[in-house]
């Protein structure tokens, strides 16, 4: 259908792709066919993985970044034959393995001596100990980012010789190991002062009752932490941390500090956050989710120190209403994401902010929000909030119970641009658009009461849909889905699980009618790759 000319030259630019199950069958040809590939993505494969890195070591590849995760277990004899063919390799992704050893850390540091990122996060069964953890920090001097995080058994004798081995270092992540104490991340900071990236939680440590004790942060870490000038990302998820070591913070990294996380954080106050942030005016990302004492003002006050701000999470900040909203749009200039789940959304919060506040005044920079799970968000807020994000490609409102499908029509009107939108789990059952929707390509219905009327309407307004999510949808039928696939010429994906009244037979008509289908998720739940 398409000339060769065309094609030779579409195939070089091919540098990815991720390999399912279905897809094996085709893998000589589509390695001859995309010959420079550098990245392999191996996540969702749960076929025989000892052959299939038999055939990536004999197409000839020289790949950049491999991605083994979610695998039950990682074959030796595999990694060695493909370390043997590819020893540049520079990334390599091997997260959620069923169960990882010390053997598997050794074979890596060998067989692929250049590596400069590694993920070992959370296997389900960690026997990786300290003397792996040596051994493959002795053999990857050109290492510069880990994550470990899971990896349980290890003690603080695995994050120093990471430290001091690794002369390049630069990023480290290390959740959930319990046995790291509070002096030894301080002794490994001081052996690398020039991380730039460091990711840990300083766990609450529980008593034989059903209580918690919270135990004061070492000295030594305050100080490690105010050594760290290099400093650009931090995130202390899930940490018992004090004021003390939020100032320190401030104090030592306040120039280039551009993401800070502390969700979930306990015995901070918002005077520490408040003097981080009024020393860090660089940061970009901030996560603050679960922090529960934010109030509507405290974020007013925050947002004078956020103008360099691009994404926001405060999810799960019970007491903010539409105020908060409102002053991070309009304080906040260089915005592009808010994430406010589970918040006091749909409430119009403190009048006092309101008369500082120009609603005709359009933020563009806007693109992403996410305000799923706010329960009392009604219609006359999330329109006022469109109104002022009309520049918006991302909406998700899983589970907003209490919005329209008449607000949804005129969101869309004022919000040209959405290429997301996530109705997942409302109420909205039906859409009277009178109008071209042209730019959505992700449309999630599932658990939602719509029905073939309200599918015949979406086909035809929204002809460019890529990926339509219409799952445990009880009013549907074959006469609705069959309209959205003869009418959606753009549609690659379509999930029917649960959809009690469309037939699996259905499937094969669709792959027919449809060429552009890749994938259909079939009522009784069965995945089928075209």
């Amino acid at each position: 259908m398409v000339c060769k000319q065309f094609l030779s030259i579409t195939n070089r630019l091919q540098f990815s792709l991720a390999i399912f199950d279905s897809t094996t069958p085709f893998l000589p040809q589509l390695f001859v066919r995309f010959s420079r590939l550098k990245t392999l993505d191996l996540s969702h494969f749960s076929g025989d993985l000892q052959g299939l890195l038999h055939q990536i070591v004999q197409s000839g590849l020289d790949l950049d970044l491999l991605n083994l995760s979610n695998q039950r277990t990682l074959p030796l004899d595999g990694l060695r034959e493909l370390g043997s063919k590819m020893i540049n390799l520079k990334v390599f992704i091997c997260s959620n393995i069923g169960s990882l050893h010390d053997s598997h850390l050794v074979v890596i540091a060998y067989c692929f001596p250049h590596l400069q990122e590694l993920d070992i996060s959370f296997p389900l069964n960690s026997q990786t100990s300290d003397f792996g953890m040596f051994r493959l920090s002795s053999l990857l001097e050109n290492l510069q980012k880990i994550n470990l995080s899971g990896n349980y058994l290890i003690t603080d004798k695995s994050l120093i010789s990471l430290c001091q081995n690794c002369l390049s270092l630069e990023e480290i992540s290390f959740f959930t190991c319990f046995k790291v104490t509070q002096s030894g991340i301080a002794a490994a900071i001081r052996l690398r002062p020039s991380l730039t990236s460091v990711a840990f939680n300083i766990e609450k440590k529980r008593l034989h009752g059903p209580g918690l004790t919270l135990m004061a942060i070492n000295s030594d870490l305050i100080d490690s932490v105010r050594s760290l000038k290099r400093l650009t990302a931090i995130d202390l998820s899930n940490s018992f941390i004090s004021d003390e070591f939020l100032f320190s913070l401030a104090d030592g990294c306040s120039i280039i500090l551009r993401k800070l996380v502390l969700q979930d954080c306990c015995n901070c106050s918002f005077a520490g956050i408040s003097y981080l942030l009024s020393k860090c005016r660089s940061v970009r990302c901030l996560d603050l989710r679960k922090v529960d004492f934010l109030t509507d003002e405290c974020i007013s006050k925050l947002s004078m120190f956020l103008h360099s701000l691009t994404s926001i999470n405060l999810s799960g900040c019970c007491q903010l209403t539409n105020s908060t909203f409102f002053i991070l749009t309009q304080n906040c200039p260089m915005l592009n994401e808010i994430k406010m789940e589970r918040t006091y959304l749909g409430v119009e919060g403190q009048e006092e902010y309101y008369p500082l506040m120009d609603f005709s005044v359009n933020n563009h920079q806007v693109k992403n929000v996410y305000l799923g799970d706010n329960v009392l968000l009604d219609d006359a807020s999330l329109i006022k909030f469109a109104s002022i994000c009309s520049n918006l490609q991302l909406l998700d409102l899983n589970a907003c119970e209490c919005i329209s499908g008449e607000c949804i029509v005129e969101v869309l009107n004022r919000c040209s641009e959405i290429r997301d939108l996530n109705l997942a789990y409302t109420e909205v059952k039906l859409f009277e658009i009178e109008f071209q929707v042209s730019k959505l390509e992700v449309l999630n219905l599932s658990g939602s009461r719509i029905n073939d009327e309200a599918l015949s309407v979406i086909s035809r307004r929204c002809c460019g849909l890529v990926l339509l999510e219409i799952q445990s949808c009880n009013d549907v039928t074959d006469k609705g889905v069959r309209e959205v696939i003869q009418n959606c010429i753009a549609l690659r994906e379509l999930n029917l699980k649960n959809c009690s009244f469309v037939c699996d037979d259905f499937v094969a008509w669709s792959e027919f009618s449809r060429p552009s289908l890749r994938k259909i998720i079939t009522p009784s739940g069965v995945a089928v790759n075209f």
